[in-house]
């Protein structure tokens, strides 16, 4: 028999509200399919469905399935509130500032700087499971290789003759901070300048015994003179000294050491000291390695009552374990000490964190308290590290990660870089470990980040690099920047032993590695390092942790004893976010170098960066093919504008290994990439009507430079000019430079070089010199247009940066201090607070600057200086900020005649023009017609445009200096008004203006604009017409020229005017078709006038414009999220009304959309019919009866009927039931269908007709019911009306019993019950339903199916009692409420029933599983009477287990 839909009532009608009835157009849909079709397989694939029913009917489609499932049906709903027509309310015209163009290109400046913040943290990218991905080079001299060795200083001679006399013990190690290098042989101690050619050593040998350990590190403050920067600690066999240490820069950039008894010394006791260790804060901390205690060595200036200078504590057993000797260790089997002991001591100064590994790979927390304590935190063992690896790697076939292997090395992780990861650790086998560490805190809103740790597990592995016999090269190494590709994320190498006998490992941010792995063999250490792959963590779409490497030779029977950071830390932002952009800061700090010391000499390691990558790369190309391809591989891994940023970068003289490149060969190619490989802008077709700036996708060449000028200026951009200091000697201030003078005057230097690089080469960069005429289309004419206005925008900033700074420059060459006193308060709140991205592009920032100059030039006056030597440098150095005083004016007219007399010098007669136009500027409310049309036409004639338009806008303004003519515009042009005169004044000056622009384009049109790279005269006299015409403030000129433009047939000039009398128009034309009103949004949400922005987007979704569904819901979509956002000068109610209206309006939307798209791909269709119902249904948001009686309740939609009761607030749970019914009958039979398909598939048999083949195995049918379930809750939010528990629940468990999908499929007999606790459905709703279910025994839940009742029951229940337990709470969540004694009466009913199924069964099998059941149900039971007793006398101190 064929499905049957039975007819219900509309979802969401009142009860006295008859529907309107069908049209018969709805009826048609399937009433005229062809016989032909009748044969078509129904909607499930092949078979049919009992629609009615819950169980699964059987037999072929005989004949269509009757009733309508489309059309443009009249039926009604009661939710008019969806699709009521609400009027876009008039919002006057606001005046908007017009940015000026250093503005515009500031807030580019300032956006890169942002994008540069949003580079991933190590958190993003080493988040849960492994990589081995690597681009691996062979060596450091290859183009790309992410580390060179550059130098190797050697031991000296005279320290290795010591060496060599040395009889007990000898120890070779390094202070890298200070470029130091120290050798402890037996009592004595030396230390040399390792960059010395010939150092000098600085010996102590006041040592009476063999020298343990010696250790570098910052002193505690106020304890030591502040000419003593660090503290050498050193640990002999009877005491630990502490000596002073004096490190003072030399002019050369080396530093001079000196030593100082400081008579602080502790006895040493029993205690081994091999490991020191110093914090920030000056505390000290050591160990040895005999035990695994941690002591820390205390130091004060003074002795007190009840402590000395120097003393030490033993932290892992304090009182007196600490005084007690220690014994000696007992020996093992072979004479093996079998002692834990310490290896290594690791401090974390971010997070107040001291690590310590011992040689059973065992690692121990330590939280460093304010109060001077230091606390055990966390212990994690190695099978406790192997246990939380278990689901990322197989332990029991890789041989890197077992038993057997060892933890050698471990480097802290800090806050500053990542707010989870905490540690790395380094395997024997070459393995990086990630470990977070969590606490408490980590889970609490607003809780402090200092607080200790309480549990650290494994994140991230990260496996060695494949071996080179297994890695696919690219290309030839000497012809390409990148050796060897980076396995693909499903295929990494878990198995490489390339690192194995790893010794020696450092981990340096923001993600330097060093690994020193050992070979037994050759008695040699191969040094391996990497780094990020920057360009793939910026540009890729999914964060895989891609690692740069190479292996640096030492030399042969080199060992690695010590690996260090000769410089400051990196660090490119104070925050995770962006930590690690070694792109931004690659312009601003020197690249990172490490000092590698081994046992024939110290190797210094030096971080490549990109733009030295860069230039060698294109240093060796081979050819123009060769460099060809080495620009395509840069940017495809680093995108096109950091690639041509960083040739920009190159053809200014950065780059190379030393700081400028000076290769001539090697600018003329970055010069040449950056002109050739900069792309074009472009226009998007599909948006032409759009505003240009807000459409327009400018050149990666536009946008490097702005990248490039952005790093140039980083340090400098957000930070204040001025730094108040307090003058320790007379007990005031001092005012200084914020930013280092050096640092100002090499930034300078840069943007200077930038700047001669684009004046020198503007006639081949294409946009510098203006736009060009050779355009095919006026989309592209717009483009190039606005990419010229945003470079020189950018020239300007550069401008302003280069002069702002030798503004800065010139202001400390005075006394600042005494300038400063000389302004007034308010002038010097707005110094102090002065940032030099507001000196460099805001009018505040002129502005004060305009005041400095003058309290420059009065102190000038007071010390008698000369005024005009000071002006005049002023002027010559940086005329932006300081224009000149005082210029003689002559008589307009006389200027004028002279200029007309003086056509054979231009430049004199420009002048004289100029100053014609002042004369008349300031006569202008003085000025006839007559004046002013004989002044425009001379002006025209001498081809003066912008002056003839200035002058006559000047004079419109003073012919009504009130403005009354606006205001009569304004209030519909009343007549017989007296402003209309005002009106008509200065329209006649606007028609001169349009006269002078006429004449204006006649002149243009016959000549080129650009001749040779360069802009002709007509073209630049053109744009300084429009440049006044655009930048003019007049109002009511405007709104004369929009007209103008209108009747002209110019609305694209119009468009590109940046005004915010455009609005005014585009309100206008919004109402003529849906492209204005779109652009009209664009101008709303660019001037953050959002919430019109969304009632013009909300006005045109519910439009009769041709648009798509899709389009409506894009449209919507955007009007919720304008509506979401707070305007300025709206209320929060109305953002509220619009933003329920959309978000209705949306829901419709897209069950319409999902209606349109199930119709598409449903087979009963005919190809004939398909276009009437798109015509209806992808276009205006139809009304939810239409959908639900035309389309969704016809075509046996049931998921979307549901849908459709949801946003109409349908309240029949009759009709909701049996939709539910219908709906799992209607997904049981479908998947069923697909089973048998995929089985008939696999058996290599035919399908039937019209059944498509299955690309993947079908689910079973419960697995898909719960899919629907859970998908459908969730569009609904688990509505009660929509998803009513107490009747869905037996439904689906009815469904289960009935149609065997239990454990005799394979199921999980509970999983009825789990989908519903998946949704958050409380435990006490499920509890109380199934308690219904099992007391009133109605079929199927009888018999021998009680037990699946039970089991249920068990499963809700002991998730009750679990998240109780968790949350340490008599009650759980989402309403749970607690647990009381009729859980425990259900339970013990449970078991009765338990009982009794038992008796009456036969079978072992069934007994033992009723036995287990009844088990778990005694053990709920128990648990639930204790949480009960709990509850009842208000403790939460209580226990289940």
């Amino acid at each position: 028999m064929n499905p049957a839909t039975p007819m219900r009532q509309v979802p969401g009608a009142f009860l006295n509200t008859p529907a309107a009835p069908r049209t018969d157009d709805a009826r048609r849909y399937l009433d005229s399919l062809p016989e032909k079709n009748t044969a078509r397989p129904a909607l499930g694939g092949f078979g049919s469905y009992n629609a009615g029913g819950a169980g699964v009917a059987s037999g072929p489609v005989t004949g269509p399935v009757s009733g309508p499932v489309g059309g443009a049906g009249a039926g009604t709903v009661a939710a008019p509130r969806l699709v009521s027509q609400v009027p876009v309310p008039t919002v006057p015209a606001q005046a908007r500032t017009e940015l000026p163009p250093v503005a515009k290109a500031a807030r580019r400046i300032t956006n890169t700087l942002l994008r540069d913040e949003n580079y991933p943290d190590v958190d993003s990218y080493a988040r849960a499971g492994s990589s081995s991905d690597y681009d691996m080079y062979s060596t450091d001299d290859a183009p790309g290789a992410p580390f060179k060795k550059t130098h190797m200083y050697p031991i000296p001679d005279q320290v290795f003759e010591r060496l060599n006399r040395g009889e007990v013990n000898t120890q070779l190690g390094l202070f890298a901070d200070i470029n130091y290098a120290w050798a402890a042989i037996d009592s004595s101690l030396f230390l040399w300048d390792y960059t010395h050619p010939n150092p000098e050593l600085i010996g102590y040998e006041d040592a009476t015994t063999t020298i343990s350990a010696v250790a570098l590190v910052p002193p505690k403050p106020g304890v030591f003179v502040s000419n003593i920067t660090h503290i050498l600690v050193v640990a002999t066999g009877t005491e630990i000294v502490l000596l002073g240490v004096s490190a003072t820069p030399t002019p050369s950039g080396s530093k001079t050491v000196s030593l100082y008894q400081t008579k602080m010394a502790v006895h040493r006791g029993s205690t081994d000291v091999s490991i020191i260790v110093g914090t920030a804060s000056g505390r000290i901390f050591f160990g040895g390695y005999t035990d695994t205690d941690i002591y820390e060595l205390l130091y004060q200036q003074e002795e007190r009552w009840f402590s000395s200078r120097c003393a030490k504590v033993n932290h892992t057993h304090p009182g007196w374990t600490s005084v007690v000797p220690n014994l000696p260790v007992p020996m093992g089997f072979l004479g093996h000490r079998d002692q834990e002991h310490l290896v290594q001591l690791v401090v974390d100064d971010t997070r107040k964190l001291l690590y310590s590994l011992s040689d059973k790979s065992t690692i121990r927390t330590y939280f460093m308290e304010p109060s001077g304590k230091l606390t055990k935190v966390i212990e994690k063992n190695k099978v406790s590290c192997l246990s939380d690896m278990t689901h990322m790697v197989d332990l029991n076939r890789n041989p890197l990660l077992n038993e057997r292997v060892r933890i050698v090395s471990l480097s802290a992780i800090s806050a500053q870089e990542a707010a989870k990861s905490h540690l790395m650790a380094l395997t024997n086998t070459g393995c990086r470990l990630f470990l977070t560490a969590t606490s408490a805190a980590s889970y609490m809103l607003n809780a402090s980040a200092s607080l200790a740790p309480q549990s650290m597990q494994v994140q991230y592995i990260k496996f060695p690099p494949t071996s080179e016999e297994q890695q696919v090269p690219l290309r030839n190494e000497t012809n390409t920047a990148v050796a060897y590709a980076p396995a693909p994320a499903a295929a990494q190498d878990q198995m490489s032993g390339l690192l194995s006998e790893s010794c020696l490992g450092q981990r340096f941010a923001p993600g330097y590695f060093f690994d020193a792995v050992r070979s037994n063999e050759s008695r040699t250490d191969l040094l391996f390092v990497s780094a990020p792959d920057v360009g793939r963590l910026k540009q890729s779409a999914v964060l895989r942790y891609v690692e740069q490497g190479t292996f640096i030779p030492l030399g042969d029977g080199s060992r690695v004893l010590a690996i260090g950071l000769t410089g400051k830390p990196f660090a490119a932002a104070k925050q995770p976010l962006g930590f690690g952009n070694e792109l931004a800061v690659q312009f601003d700090l020197p690249p990172s170098e490490f000092a590698v010391l081994t046992n024939t000499g110290i190797h210094i390691v030096r971080r490549r960066r990109f733009i030295d990558i860069f230039a060698n790369a294109i240093r060796v190309a081979s050819g123009d093919e060769d460099l060809d391809n080495k620009v395509k591989t840069f940017t495809t891994i680093y995108g096109r504008v950091e690639m041509v940023a960083a040739a920009l970068a190159v053809a200014c003289g950065q780059g190379g290994d030393s700081r400028r490149a000076v290769d001539p060969l090697t600018e003329d190619r970055a010069r040449s990439i950056f002109i050739n490989y900069g792309g074009q802008p472009k226009l998007a077709d599909a948006d032409v009507l759009q505003a240009p700036e807000d459409n327009v996708q400018l050149s990666a060449r536009h946008d490097a430079l702005v990248l490039y000028l952005a790093r140039l200026t980083r340090t400098l951009w957000k930070s204040k000019v001025i730094a108040m200091a307090t003058d320790s000697a007379s007990g005031g201030f001092t005012v200084g430079s914020a930013i280092p003078i050096s640092k100002l005057m090499t930034v300078q230097e840069s943007v200077q070089r930038l700047r001669r690089f684009l004046e020198q080469n503007k006639s081949l960069i294409q946009g510098l010199t203006g736009p060009s005429d050779r355009v095919s289309s006026r989309q592209e004419e717009i483009a190039l247009q606005l990419e010229h206005q945003s470079l020189h925008a950018l020239r300007q900033l550069m401008d302003s940066v280069s002069e702002g700074i030798s503004f800065v420059l010139m202001l400390f060459d005075e006394r600042v201090t005494d300038i400063f006193m000389r302004l007034d308060d308010t002038s010097k709140q707005q110094l102090q607070n002065l940032t030099y991205e507001g000196l460099f592009s805001q009018d505040s920032g002129k502005e004060l600057a305009k005041v400095l100059v003058k309290a420059i030039v009065n102190r000038n006056i007071a010390n008698g200086a000369n005024v005009e030597t000071v002006a005049d440098a002023l002027r010559r150095r940086c005329g932006t900020f300081c224009s000149p005083d005082d210029v003689v004016i002559f008589k307009a007219q006389e200027q004028l005649q002279r200029a007309s007399e003086s056509m054979g010098n231009p430049n004199l007669m420009r002048t004289l023009l100029a100053e014609s136009l002042r004369l008349f500027s300031q006569v202008a409310g003085s000025l006839t017609m007559t004046n002013l049309r004989n002044a425009v036409e001379q002006y025209i004639n001498l081809k003066y445009y912008a002056g003839a338009i200035q002058l006559c806008l000047i004079v419109a303004r003073e012919k009504d200096r009130g403005n009354t003519a606006l205001s009569w515009f304004n209030e519909g042009k009343p007549a017989n008004d007296p402003r209309e005169k005002a009106f008509n004044d200065r329209t006649s000056c606007y028609s001169l203006i349009h006269e002078v622009l006429d004449r204006l384009e006649v002149a243009s049109a016959s000549e080129p604009d650009i001749v040779d790279g360069r802009p002709t005269l007509a073209a630049t006299k053109r744009a300084e017409a429009y440049s006044v015409v655009n930048s003019s403030e007049d109002e009511v000129f405007h709104l004369d020229l929009y007209d103008w433009y209108i009747e002209k047939g110019w609305t694209d000039r119009m468009l590109a005017i940046d005004s915010p009398h455009v609005v005014t128009y585009l309100q206008r034309l919004a109402a003529v078709d849906a492209q204005h009103a779109d652009l009209l949004c664009r101008f709303y949400t660019q001037r953050s006038r959002f919430f019109e922005a969304a009632q013009v987007q909300a006005e045109l979704a519910k439009s009769d414009f041709p648009l798509g569904i899709k389009e409506r819901i894009t449209l919507l979509s955007r009007a919720k999220a304008n509506a979401s956002v707070t305007t300025v000068g709206v209320s929060r109610q109305q953002q509220q009304l619009l933003n329920h209206e959309v978000t209705e309006l949306l829901e419709i939307a897209h069950i319409q959309d999902d209606l349109l798209e199930r119709l598409r791909a449903d087979p009963r269709i005919v190809a004939e019919k398909l276009p009437d119902i798109e015509k209806v249904l992808d276009g205006p948001v139809q009304g939810l009866s239409t959908l639900f009686n035309d389309f969704a309740d016809q075509a046996g939609y049931y998921d979307l009927c549901l849908l459709i009761y949801n946003a109409a607030d349908y309240q029949n749970p009759h009709t909701i039931n049996e939709t539910w019914e219908n709906l799992i009958s209607q997904i049981h039979f479908e998947t069923e269908q697909k089973q048998e398909a995929w089985r008939l598939m696999e058996a290599g048999e035919p399908l039937p007709d019209g059944v498509e083949p299955l690309e993947v195995p079908p689910p079973m049918p419960y697995e898909a019911v719960v899919s629907q379930i859970q998908s459908i809750a969730h569009r609904t939010s688990l509505d009660s009306l929509i998803f009513p528990v107490d009747t869905l629940l037996p439904m689906v468990c009815a469904y289960a019993i009935n149609n065997h999908q239990d454990a005799s499929i394979g199921a999980d007999p509970c999983w009825p019950v789990a989908a519903f606790l998946q949704l958050g459905v409380p435990h006490t709703l499920i509890a109380r339903v199934l308690e219904n279910m099992f007391d009133a025994q109605e079929a199927p839940f009888v018999g021998k199916h009680r037990k699946s009742v039970v089991q249920w029951i068990n499963l809700v229940v002991d998730s009750w009692i679990r998240e109780i337990e968790h949350r340490g709470s008599a009650s759980g969540k989402n309403g749970d409420g607690a647990i009381t004694t009729w859980v425990a009466e259900l339970l013990t009913r449970a078991e009765e029933a338990l009982v009794a199924i038992a008796a009456g069964t036969r079978d072992p099998a069934q007994a033992a599983s009723l036995t287990a059941i009844r088990r778990d149900t005694r053990d709920l039971k128990r648990k639930v009477e204790i949480l009960s007793q709990a509850e009842a006398q208000g403790s939460l101190l209580f226990s289940t287990r």
